[in-house]
């Protein structure tokens, strides 16, 4: 069977493609279809909502972090040829770096990746208006991606009377409304934090949106536009699952320990997968539950995520944080970014202005600044190699309210398109702490010397 995809974009950010690319994954999901999900750029929230709430696999493609042939062959990589791959835009369909290059836009997605677009359009108190909105977007449409368009907070009635005039006028698809429904709306820090007690009301919400977007939208016409895309050849693939092969040297697969709990959460699985194609074996702990660092642990992973909301129960594992500490100051190979970065400090302040003791391993605080401190993409360069190829980058992105009395200086972040430059990352032979959230497919190099750190403590 040929590979299906179609991506739900926007003209806008707040147009509603997040609830609706929810409401069609569990709508499809619920139909028996074999179902995969991919989140245009770094936002780490909706992948990993729509594997917590909905069991669907769901990965991050951005075409400023890979190139075009890289991006290709992580998303052949993700999705099976038996599968519908859903991907949901960012932003407005044609925002890219600096909301106006290419690199990174929603459109440039589907260009490399040959997926149909479904247009989300907020109609809410619009008339006639909406269709010069949506013959200026088919303008732009050069590779003629956008098929089919869903009016989003539009009454019945008014659906009736100004679809015949969308499709005569502009020839284009109007696949369905969704009325509005604020009671079907996700709170923000759901879609990043799902907690047991939260998670019966989200699913019945996905059930209720699901439901709505079978009565009103037509599914079926989605299912056959996702049929006609040109999904590219999974050229490159061959490097997927080969493991101890790809490096001969290893004398047995290393173990990584990777933090995941409700504190530590944020992880590209494009990430993971990596770390595993390089002959790293997973095993995952709990900085919060767990009493110590895995035994066959021969590195640490801590990812981002929420250490300032349980930064009392965090503090309380005395055993846990001494066993980090240990561990990384005996020369475990060891990466944190963000939350990570945050708990390895010898303390927390939360906003309140309350202090925890963190696991000690750099003797600085982190603290609550009430302002968004850094946010975008950057590239990294190291000021001495030691994870990175000499002179190379690795890209990344940055978003947090939190700053340090020690951002280090092991490297420069640039931000791209401006040039500017700042210092962060503190490192030494076999550690990388900083804020910045990495995406590895964008330097393999960075993955391989820390494979190899791992492998000669193993």
């Amino acid at each position: 069977m040929k590979g299906r995809s179609v991506m739900i974009a926007a003209p806008k950010s707040g147009s509603g493609k997040t609830v609706i690319t929810c409401a069609l994954l569990q709508a499809l999901k619920n139909r028996g279809e074999k179902v995969v999900s991919f989140k245009c750029g770094p936002d780490y929230i909706d992948p990993m909502f729509h594997e917590t709430a909905m069991g669907i696999p769901s990965g991050n493609l951005d075409t400023f972090f890979t190139d075009e042939e890289q991006t290709r062959r992580l998303f052949t990589d993700g999705a099976g040829e038996d599968q519908i791959a859903v991907l949901e835009g960012v932003m407005g369909v044609y925002d890219g770096l600096g909301g106006v290059r290419k690199e990174g836009s929603s459109y440039h997605l589907a260009q490399v990746t040959g997926t149909p677009i479904v247009l989300v359009v907020d109609a809410k108190g619009m008339g006639r208006s909406v269709i010069p909105l949506l013959s200026g977007f088919l303008a732009y449409d050069r590779d003629r991606l956008i098929g089919g368009v869903i009016l989003n907070r539009m009454s019945e009635g008014y659906y009736n009377i100004i679809k015949p005039l969308i499709e005569r006028e502009l020839k284009l698809t109007v696949l369905g409304y969704v009325p509005e429904q604020k009671e079907l709306g996700f709170e923000s820090r759901h879609l990043g934090l799902v907690m047991p007690d939260e998670l019966e009301d989200i699913k019945g919400k996905l059930e209720k949106a699901s439901g709505q977007l079978e009565k009103t939208v037509s599914v079926d016409g989605i299912v056959k536009l996702a049929g006609e895309g040109r999904r590219p050849d999974g050229g490159g693939s061959e490097r997927r699952g080969r493991g101890r092969e790809m490096y001969p040297a290893l004398k047995k697969r290393p173990v990584i320990g990777v933090a995941r709990d409700e504190a530590f959460c944020f992880y590209y699985r494009e990430n993971l997968r990596m770390l595993e194609e390089y002959g790293a074996e997973i095993l995952y702990f709990s900085p919060l539950h767990d009493k110590k660092v895995p035994d066959k642990c021969h590195g640490l992973l801590i990812g981002g995520g929420y250490p300032e909301l349980y930064a009392g129960a965090l503090s309380e594992n005395e055993r846990m944080r001494e066993s980090v500490r240990q561990a990384v100051n005996r020369g475990m190979p060891a990466a944190a970014e963000c939350g990570g970065f945050m708990y390895l400090h010898t303390e927390l302040i939360d906003r309140e202005g309350v202090p925890f003791a963190m696991a000690g391993v750099l003797p600085a605080s982190c603290f609550y600044t009430g302002r968004l401190v850094r946010f975008g993409y950057i590239e990294l360069q190291e000021n001495k190699s030691i994870f990175l190829p000499e002179g190379e980058r690795i890209k990344g992105h940055e978003f947090h309210y939190y700053d340090s009395t020690d951002n280090g200086d092991g490297a420069e972040a640039i931000k791209p398109g401006t040039g500017k430059n700042y210092s962060c990352i503190v490192e030494n032979e076999h550690c990388w702490m900083g804020f910045p959230h990495l995406y590895y497919p964008s330097n393999d190099g960075f993955v391989k010397a820390f494979v190899e750190k791992m492998n000669k403590m193993s």
